[in-house]
């Protein structure tokens, strides 16, 4: 298994060993509509995979990954942390830079990370979207809190210093990634999902659908970033691709906390015949989800039409 080089919220990675079994077999173009951190995509086995996103920084950041020269990656990840002489325990340990493996780096790394992070949102106001404009965001990421992605209304990068750095895990998964998305056949689109053209899709082809739940809460949800109506909207895109025969699969939360998602629940009452939700625990245990024990916190399940 191939792990996102991006701690990115709502990643299956560990879900995987139970998702991937039960999508279909022979997948001609496997279609990751809310790729988010690519676990599912950069994991498939299809001849093609699309990778969509509305997050445009996400989607240039794997197409440098694709079309740049590895090593070039890695040698501007180094001159990066250099330059602006950020932590890298992995080469100095933790005493070089005077801190405590159960503290974390932050102390040490925090001037340097807004500076960075400064130099870095001012590259973007100024419109430098090149290779290395990317690859200081993935640095930035990697230096961030709890390794996450967010920019604020004006589109800079507004996330603080966190207490981890480039480490050895980082690089190997980052190295990994890279060669793999460099033998995929793929492509990136930057698409709202209303506006995805399914008709360019065949009865061979599987859409995966990992959207932000409506009932939780994450980075990428935030500011009202995903409404009823955007749930009632992706419902009846569901509902487009069964009618066109093209199999799919959803990733969604019906309860969560002590509360309800009303609106897929109904959708899978009217819809009982067509779709079958298995229900998805980090147990690797499957069942339906209407005798699932309604005390979980969490109940997450896998909707597929096939």
């Amino acid at each position: 298994m191939i792990q996102s080089p991006l701690n990115y919220t709502g990643g299956k990675f560990k879900l995987l060993p139970q998702i991937l079994p039960l999508f279909p077999n022979n997948i001609n173009t496997f279609v990751d509509l809310f790729c988010g951190g690519c676990n599912v995509g950069i994991n498939v086995e299809s001849k093609s995979v699309i990778y969509n996103d509305v997050d445009e920084n996400l989607l240039c950041l794997y197409n440098t990954f694709k079309n740049l020269d590895k090593r070039s990656v890695f040698e501007w990840i180094y001159d990066i942390i250099d330059e602006y002489e950020l932590s890298l325990v992995s080469k100095n340990g933790y005493d070089y830079y005077k801190c405590e493996s159960s503290k974390g780096l932050g102390i040490y790394n925090k001037e340097k990370f807004l500076k960075l992070r400064t130099d870095f949102n001012e590259k973007k106001r100024r419109g430098n979207y090149d290779y290395y404009y990317y690859v200081m965001l993935y640095v930035i990421i990697v230096y961030a809190f709890n390794n996450q992605i967010r920019f604020n209304s004006n589109g800079d990068f507004n996330l603080p210093v966190g207490k981890r750095d480039f480490n050895k895990k980082m690089q190997q998964k980052l190295s990994d990634f890279i060669d793999k998305i460099k033998e995929q056949d793929c492509k990136f689109t930057c698409l709202d999902f209303r506006e995805f053209d399914v008709e360019i899709l065949e009865n061979d082809d599987f859409v995966y659908v990992d959207p932000p739940y409506l009932i939780t809460c994450a980075t990428y949800n935030e500011q009202g970033g995903w409404s009823e109506t955007d749930e009632r909207d992706l419902l009846t895109f569901l509902n487009k691709l069964h009618e066109k025969k093209l199999r799919f699969a959803l990733s969604n939360v019906l309860r969560s906390k002590g509360k309800e998602n009303t609106i897929l629940l109904e959708w899978l009452s009217e819809n009982k015949e067509k779709y079958k939700a298995i229900n998805l625990d980090y147990n690797y245990s499957n069942s339906n989800y209407q005798t699932k024990d309604k005390t979980t916190n969490s109940e997450e399940v896998l909707i597929i039409n096939y």
